[in-house]
């Protein structure tokens, strides 16, 4: 396996995200719908993966994405500093005082516990990022200019609109002309597919998308949905997957897009919303790269949580180019992110790596 990175000495940044931020209200231990009070914090899908480069693996990091000039934009940007974050490929646009035309985006997220499952409801119509059209962002300067190494971006932002998918399909681009590596989250939302023509536009957009990625990220569901892969012998009703028909189909994919370097996949079985298993694999040059396996990890707050093997999977991959080490990082940065609140990851480097070394969960003095 070999990605081709371009040489950090020619590049301003280690990776950028393309994607939507939101800011997150959540009621702590209560629920919504009858909270009195929330906390604040900023996250999304694409961000969450710069925020854990930087934060935790001292990544120089930054993000694409547009907001709107007012209040609540100016502390998204305080969130992301906070995060050390770039800020300044930020796009600013003019706030109409009312966000009849453009708005910032809100998720309220509260956690579950046991038998209560986490719940999500966002307020992101409208949103400066979602209205970003292709032509307004000059990749030519960040991935020429300026340097990037790697981009990422994810199937989140891309079903936010029309605008949306076409705008990452031009960074994509843009980045394969640079030498950039690009990774990819399907993260198939069924939700945010529906006003723009359901699985069928999924597909399409991802479809000509996954002909750009080097580094594809995502679950069964998710190359169902998003790339028409079938998982041959699968049975819905069987509480697990067939590994062995799974394996398959990752081959199959890597046969059809012959560009993928790597596919990385979390397996996740929900025992209760506050104790899962959490495990993963990396598919490379045709073998399986298992991880470390926690059969039975106790969640904080588990939003965030594949964001987070993502950000730890591309650190592996880029300091190491090996997929064991990468999958093994991945699925500890994971494990690690979901045992505090908030969407973004609060682990340090030397937490993973004593967790990939196998150290335990002793009291540290």
């Amino acid at each position: 396996m070999k990605l081709d990175l371009r040489p950090k000495e020619e590049c301003l940044f280690d990776e950028i995200s393309l994607g939507e931020i939101m800011l997150r209200l959540d009621p702590g231990e209560g629920r919504i719908k009858t909270a009195r009070s929330f906390r604040a914090w900023e996250g999304g899908g694409e961000y969450n993966v710069a925020r854990g480069l930087r934060r935790c693996f001292g990544m120089k990091t930054g993000v694409v994405t547009a907001f709107a000039e007012n209040e609540v934009g100016y502390l998204l940007e305080d969130l992301i500093l906070q995060g050390g974050v770039d800020t300044s490929l930020i796009k600013w646009v003019k706030y109409d005082g009312i966000g009849r035309t453009t708005r910032n985006g809100i998720n309220f997220t509260e956690r579950g516990f046991g038998i209560r499952g986490a719940v999500g409801t966002s307020d992101r119509g409208h949103t400066a990022i979602s209205q970003l059209k292709p032509g307004e962002i000059d990749w030519d300067h960040i991935f020429g200019e300026l340097g990037v190494r790697w981009l990422h971006t994810g199937g989140i932002y891309a079903a936010l609109s029309e605008n949306s998918a076409q705008v990452v399909i031009e960074a994509v681009k843009a980045a394969k002309k640079y030498g950039t590596v690009v990774s990819y989250d399907l993260n198939y939302r069924p939700s945010l597919w529906s006003d723009i023509g359901g699985v069928e536009k999924a597909r399409e957009v991802n479809r000509e998308l996954a002909g750009y990625v080097d580094v594809m990220i995502g679950n069964e569901e998710d190359f169902t949905a998003c790339l028409g892969f079938e998982i041959e012998g699968n049975d819905a009703d069987l509480k697990e997957l067939n590994m062995d028909g799974y394996v398959k189909m990752l081959g199959e994919a890597c046969k059809a897009y012959p560009n993928f370097k790597v596919i990385a996949t979390t397996l996740r079985t929900v025992i209760t919303a506050t104790v899962n298993s959490w495990k993963a694999l990396c598919y490379a040059d045709g073998k399986v790269y298992n991880s470390i396996e926690f059969p039975a990890l106790e969640i904080l707050d588990r939003v965030g949580g594949g964001d987070s093997f993502a950000s730890g999977l591309i650190y592996g991959l880029m300091t190491y180019e090996d997929a064991q080490k990468a999958v093994n990082y991945g699925v500890v940065h994971g494990a690690l992110a979901m045992t505090t609140p908030g969407d973004t990851s609060m682990a340090s480097l030397k937490e993973v790596e004593a967790k990939v070394n196998g150290g335990s969960a002793r009291v540290q003095r």
